[in-house]
């Protein structure tokens, strides 16, 4: 089966795998909601940013989501390694390339839906974007890449963990990232010995990124370390997950 045959098939069937398993979606579609009520309602009102609260934690509340719905990747990706579908597959002449690009690719549509839910919950309580059109196209897109890096990753940790409970560790490592960062308060407000972490960890420029695009706010540098970011995890799992895979498989 051809690359150009294989990818959507391998889109469609991870796709289709994502709605079956209605526990991790319905988690991956409430737990970011969960946490923007949380924050904003119980801890807003303690936090100064200078703006709205739900306007501030908005932004990182979508990184937080993109990160736990890319993360399931691994899962899904170990989840096949170890049911010796993927010998089938080997059988019809799908490759690695087209196997992991399909789980990647559904799970930028399923962080796709996500997206767009906690961005409904976020008008409901009061959230307001200062953006004109370039601007939301601007953030999606830092989004949508950072979602594809992430997922990436998480096809790499499919690949090296052997059961599918030991890749599930993964999402707590990505879910945590954006703790430390300026996702929910400004790092200046954090311990001193903190700040180069947080102002120089990935999560931070991809959420500034968003906040700035949103809001009409200048973006400085932030965007191109954005990207600087996803695109080293993107190269670093394509040629890791080429070499794994082929050792998983021959």
């Amino acid at each position: 089966m051809s690359d150009l045959v294989a990818w959507p098939v391998m889109t469609g069937r991870a796709v289709r795998l994502s709605l079956r398993n209605l526990d991790a979606l319905l988690t991956s579609f409430l737990m970011p909601v969960l946490v923007m009520l949380l924050f904003v309602y119980l801890f807003g009102g303690a936090i100064q940013t200078g703006v709205d609260y739900v306007t501030y934690a908005v932004p990182g509340i979508l990184v937080m989501c993109a990160s736990y719905g890319a993360s399931l990747t691994a899962v899904a990706v170990s989840h096949d390694m170890s049911r010796g579908i993927v010998d089938r597959f080997r059988s019809m002449d799908v490759g690695g390339g087209a196997f992991l690009g399909g789980h990647v690719a559904a799970s930028t549509v399923r962080n796709l839906a996500s997206l767009v839910i906690v961005f409904a919950v976020a008008f409901l309580l009061g959230f307001r974007a200062e953006a004109g059109l370039s601007g939301w196209a601007a953030a999606v897109g830092v989004l949508v890449v950072f979602v594809l890096a992430v997922s990436a990753v998480s096809a790499v940790v499919g690949l090296l963990s052997r059961t599918p409970e030991a890749a599930g560790g993964f999402t707590f490592v990505v879910m945590f990232l954006p703790y430390p960062s300026s996702a929910f308060v400004p790092v200046h407000t954090m311990p001193e010995w903190l700040h180069g972490f947080a102002e120089n960890q990935p999560a931070t420029p991809i959420i500034e990124s968003v906040r700035g695009l949103l809001l009409g706010q200048p973006v400085g540098s932030d965007p191109w370390k954005a990207l600087a970011w996803c695109g080293g995890f993107l190269l670093v799992s394509a040629i890791l997950s080429g070499r794994l895979f082929r050792n998983r498989t021959r």
